[in-house]
């Protein structure tokens, strides 16, 4: 008999499942392909009391990952929010902000960037970081997870919600300050599953309420975003979106070409210079 799930766990090519019920089968897929991510709904066969072995995916609703040019990572399905955790110490990467920004932009995913450790040192420094991202219309929101993580919770009602970021954020601290049993929870999973060597790079849903869901994805070192192309990739930087199509060539991709109305709207002010130099250097990239 086919039942249906939601993937809560993915270790490499075994995958937890949950049932209705809120059961938990341990599962791997048909055949070898093992293209499924933590909230993905599934379709699966039970084999076993604990066991099973999952047939498909539905259609998703969002998708997000990174990508390569050989390979690609799949973060998390059915999301509607990506919670990109910064910290104030030790200094986040603010490339990887902005390409987890395009990607979410691109998936049709809510950013919220939030920015962590503020208790521990001046943030300034870092808030001034952030403040062109303000201007842009991106939520951020200043947090210190280890005192109080309640300013966060209004956030997460009603969503779906990945948590991103660089290891060392103080991603763990939010999981386990919003959902106390997590860090016994993954243990429990990882024996189960026979991966406890894997648990610093699974992915993990958490049911907030009836109605709110959290995914804790593995620390990013990087973040590629081979899978755009150039059209994708200019209408995920909103501040490029009023200059659009009044370059001298259509297919221009704002480096160097003359009469760009993009490199014009940088030079004059209109887009800051860091946020062009990470378009470009993205475009370059994916060689569009």
């Amino acid at each position: 008999m086919s039942l249906q799930g939601l993937v809560v766990a993915a270790y490499g090519k075994r995958y937890q499942v949950e049932l209705p019920n809120r059961s938990r089968l341990s599962c791997v897929t048909r055949g070898k392909k093992t293209d499924l991510a933590c909230g993905d709904i599934v379709q699966l066969t039970q084999t076993a009391s604990n066991e099973g072995v999952v047939e498909k995916f539905l259609p998703r609703k969002t998708l997000l990952y990174r990508s390569s040019a050989y390979k690609s990572k799949m973060l998390a399905a059915n999301v509607t929010q990506a919670i990109i955790v910064l910290a104030t110490q030790p200094s986040f990467y603010e490339g990887l902000l902005n390409r987890c920004l395009v990607a979410a932009e691109v998936a049709g995913i809510r950013p919220l960037i939030v920015l962590n450790k503020c208790d521990l040192n001046d943030e300034s420094d870092a808030q001034n970081r952030l403040h062109i991202y303000e201007q842009l219309g991106y939520a951020v929101l200043k947090l210190a997870a280890t005192q109080d993580v309640t300013p966060l919770q209004p956030y997460l009602r009603h969503q779906s919600s990945v948590l991103v970021g660089q290891s060392g954020m103080g991603k763990s601290t939010i999981v386990n300050a919003l959902v106390p049993e997590a860090e016994a929870r993954t243990q429990t999973i990882s024996e189960v599953l026979d991966s406890g060597k894997h648990t610093t790079t699974a992915a993990h849903l958490y049911h907030l309420d009836d109605q709110s869901t959290l995914i804790d994805s593995p620390g990013l070192q990087e973040f590629g975003v081979h899978h755009l192309n150039q059209i994708q990739l200019e209408l995920a930087f909103p501040e490029f979106k009023p200059f659009l199509g009044h370059c001298r060539f259509n297919n221009c991709r704002h480096l160097h070409e003359p009469d760009c109305a993009v490199l014009a709207a940088a030079g004059s002010g209109q887009i800051a210079a860091p946020r062009l130099q990470t378009y470009q250097q993205l475009t370059n990239e994916i060689g569009s």
